[in-house]
């Protein structure tokens, strides 16, 4: 997890920052029914704007399913309580794979990889911070340790993370975005490079969508005709990439 613009903050609000990170997971996550297993984690690292955990796979489930919705809510609570202040945005990455009690491995470079996607920092920036506070992105595995299992906690869908290709240094896995509570269809395209590229994990060619759809314009295609004593005397056509 990473807390958006913590450069841009004051020293105050640093300190604010790194004393409410902590508070709002324990509480995301207690709501989340996992405070037993949090209670738990191993190699916990605090970075003043970040902070690193590892816990039982068994939470996957919630962390998916019920995590990123309590996350929102604890982040608006905070921001009504204190409406003077920045609202805080946080990004949030979620992977699994075997690690020791020292946290170091690969699987924790590529969780770090994950939150460094320039789409979910893209969401952030363009978001109204008190609209749209959390952004969290699962990997392939995740998602399907998760959703092909079915065993998914709380009402969330698979069509409520959006899947693309992550590039970031040497690293390029396909990964889904989550933002709690947003309909995907109602997203701007150009947030994500197409899938037209091999996977990486599977070094095989992504599946081809079912038609290759132009990009959406933002006013339908409109034509007006106007008829006088000798027929049509103007014609008017309003349309995408077109003038009249």
């Amino acid at each position: 997890m990473d807390a958006r613009n913590f450069s841009a903050l004051g020293s105050k609000g640093m300190q604010q920052v790194n004393a409410d990170i902590l508070p709002l997971l324990s509480e995301a996550l207690s709501a989340s029914n996992v405070s037993a297993q949090w209670q738990l984690r191993v190699f916990g690292q605090h970075a003043g704007d970040s902070y690193v955990a590892g816990m039982d796979p068994e939470v996957l489930p919630a962390l998916v399913g019920c995590f990123p919705s309590a996350l929102r809510q604890a982040l608006g609570r905070r921001r009504a309580d204190s409406p003077a202040s920045t609202p805080l945005q946080l990004r949030v990455s979620i992977h699994v794979g075997p690690l020791p009690h020292t946290g170091l491995g690969v699987p924790m470079v590529h969780t770090h990889r994950l939150l460094d996607d320039d789409a979910l920092r893209t969401l952030l920036n363009r978001a109204n911070p008190e609209i749209t506070n959390t952004a969290v992105i699962i990997s392939q595995r995740v998602y399907e340790d998760v959703f092909e299992s079915g065993c998914v906690n709380g009402d969330v869908l698979p069509d409520q993370f959006m899947r693309h290709l992550v590039k970031v240094k040497k690293f390029q896995q396909p990964a889904y975005v989550h933002i709690p509570g947003f309909d995907w269809r109602l997203a701007d395209p150009d947030i994500f490079e197409p899938l037209d590229t091999t996977d990486a994990a599977t070094e095989q060619p992504a599946p081809a969508p079912e038609a290759s759809p132009q990009r959406a314009s933002t006013a339908p295609d409109v034509s007006f005709n106007h008829t006088g004593e000798h027929g049509i005397q103007a014609y008017n056509h309003f349309g995408a990439g077109r003038g009249q």
